[in-house]
């Protein structure tokens, strides 16, 4: 796989109301389980009156690593219909959470699905779809000398620069399209044996 679907880093919001109760869901760019809680806690402290925070994750180019929560809802009406929606878009990398306002009159189980459903897709269609490269990244060690030859590579094949640090041993970290690793590999290969 060389493409995936997400979402830009710009929050999309959706809305939804149903017999009195209001469903406000927020979509997220993020790329690691660690991004997720202070997200969470941001909205259950910004929204601390509302009666649910519910929420699903999608992460990885392989699209395995997810959860879905209801937050208190009954099992299965909130998180999975979140979930179902980034996998009808086949997103990954993306956070969707729902706020739940109580309107004082129950929607029932189907009620809750669409409720939770409609808010995540609006929140979806509010956001901007990207197609992202697959990267890989590589470090490289290298003396001092060799600066210009490297930085040289760098500039010719346009890697985003991950970390640098020059010393007497300079190291750099560099990510670029998994189609032009190899290349970019062999090229700082051949500046060591050069």
């Amino acid at each position: 796989m060389i493409e995936f679907k997400t979402i830009s880093s710009k929050i999309g919001e959706g809305y939804y109301s149903e017999k009195r109760s209001k469903f406000l869901a927020f979509t997220h760019h993020i790329s690691s389980i660690e991004a997720v809680k202070p997200l969470l806690d941001s909205y259950r402290k910004k929204y601390y009156d509302a009666r649910h925070v519910c929420y699903a994750y999608m992460l990885g180019v392989d699209r395995k690593d997810f959860r879905a929560n209801d937050d208190g809802e009954p099992s299965g009406t909130a998180g999975k219909p979140i979930l179902g929606q980034i996998n009808s878009h086949e997103l990954t990398n993306i956070l969707i959470v729902v706020v739940r306002y109580y309107g004082d009159i129950n929607l029932g189980t189907s009620g809750l699905i669409v409720a939770y459903r409609t808010a995540a897709a609006d929140a979806i269609a509010h956001s901007e779809i990207i197609d992202q490269q697959v990267e890989e990244t590589i470090t490289y060690d290298f003396t001092y000398p060799m600066m210009n030859d490297v930085m040289r590579i760098v500039k010719e094949m346009s890697p985003k620069i991950i970390s640098q640090h020059f010393d007497n041993t300079c190291t750099i970290t560099l990510s670029i399209r998994k189609s032009e690793i190899e290349l970019l590999r062999n090229k700082l290969k051949n500046l060591s044996f050069g």
